[in-house]
């Protein structure tokens, strides 16, 4: 049995910057000898194992065969006899593709050292098109800081076209495109996500109707999918398992938009318990740093301010057909004091 580190962190570590996670192959092992080990199995499609100690995860190395459709469509073969180069082989990129050993010594048998020094992805194989989730991936990893500059390879562009026009994205599960979606917003370049998204075609079916990528005013992951909403029309996120907080936060902002200074009075004592200012107000004032809101961002957080303060504790001891009314006067107050 040989162990390797693998993947990002080797990438990262010969760019000088530390990785969050490990992942490591084991070379002629077996999962029975794995799980003798002391490791356990987390795998579903091939055998991954946890460190029995530092829990970080170790894989067989495998080789693999597209059989279906989607990111779960492939035969995985993880005999004794896999080398470390065919388990390379199978990865997606070639700075993804380095190992290292025990003693710290480099593997790196498709130059992504190389390409790394170059500031390109390039794809290890033609494999690379067989799995659709890995267009996805490419545009998020030009999030990170020190891979925004990196430039996508001629013949890893033709890759993404293959993808494309073949349709297999839409195999793909919504739930493994949210989380790629989500980790780009909660990076420090998301736009660079969106803009791929867009420079590659890679919209249908989870991206329709995606045409601006600006997404960076806070970084509140929270307002920054607002952002992109409202920048897209908020026509965003129908095929995609959006949280609920995410879906609040565009909603809300939808509502905000429309306060504007020469709005009347009435139309704003109809608006502001739609808002639902009290519940959202921490939400509002994140929300008002965008620029879409800057007319009327002091009239908002006037009338943030005076909801808050407002007493409607005194609802509760009115018959239920007078609450309207009464609330009615609540709200006329708080658009009184704040215009």
């Amino acid at each position: 049995m040989k162990i390797y580190e693998v993947g990002g962190a080797v990438r990262d570590a010969l760019l000088d910057k530390k990785a969050k996670d490990k992942d490591w192959v084991v070379v002629g092992s077996s999962p029975e000898e794995m799980v003798s080990n002391g490791f356990k199995p987390i795998g579903k499609d091939f055998p991954v194992f946890l460190h029995p100690t530092s829990k970080e995860e170790y894989a067989l190395a495998r080789t693999e065969r597209k059989t279906g459709h989607g990111y779960h469509g492939f035969n995985f073969y993880y005999g004794k006899e896999v080398t470390l180069e065919e388990d390379l082989l199978r990865r997606d990129l070639t700075i993804n593709a380095i190992a290292k050993d025990s003693d710290g010594n480099i593997i790196d048998p498709y130059r992504g050292r190389d390409d790394i020094k170059k500031k390109i992805f390039r794809h290890v194989s033609d494999a690379f098109s067989e799995d659709p989730l890995r267009a996805i991936r490419l545009a998020r990893f030009h999030t990170y800081e020190h891979l925004k500059d990196f430039a996508i390879d001629e013949s890893t562009e033709k890759m993404l076209e293959k993808i494309v026009s073949s349709g297999e994205i839409a195999n793909l599960s919504s739930d493994r495109i949210w989380t790629e979606t989500d980790r780009a917003l909660n990076s420090e370049n998301p736009n660079i996500f969106f803009e791929v998204i867009i420079k590659y075609k890679m919209h249908s079916p989870f991206f329709n109707k995606l045409s601006v990528p600006i997404c960076d005013t806070s970084s509140n992951n929270l307002i920054r999918w607002a952002e992109l909403q409202v920048n897209n029309d908020f026509s965003l996120g129908d095929n995609l398992p959006v949280p609920n907080a995410q879906k609040n936060a565009s909603d809300v902002l939808m509502r905000l938009i429309k306060i504007t200074k020469d709005m009347s009075n009435e139309s704003l004592i109809d608006l502001l318990p739609k808002v639902n200012m009290e519940r959202n107000q921490s939400l509002i004032s994140d929300l008002c740093s965008l620029p879409h809101l800057s007319d009327s961002k002091d009239l908002i957080l006037r009338l943030l301010a005076n909801t808050i303060e407002a007493d409607f504790s005194v609802l509760k001891n009115i018959p239920t057909e007078k609450i309207y009314a009464e609330k009615h006067k609540i709200y006329k107050q708080i658009v009184n004091q704040s215009l």
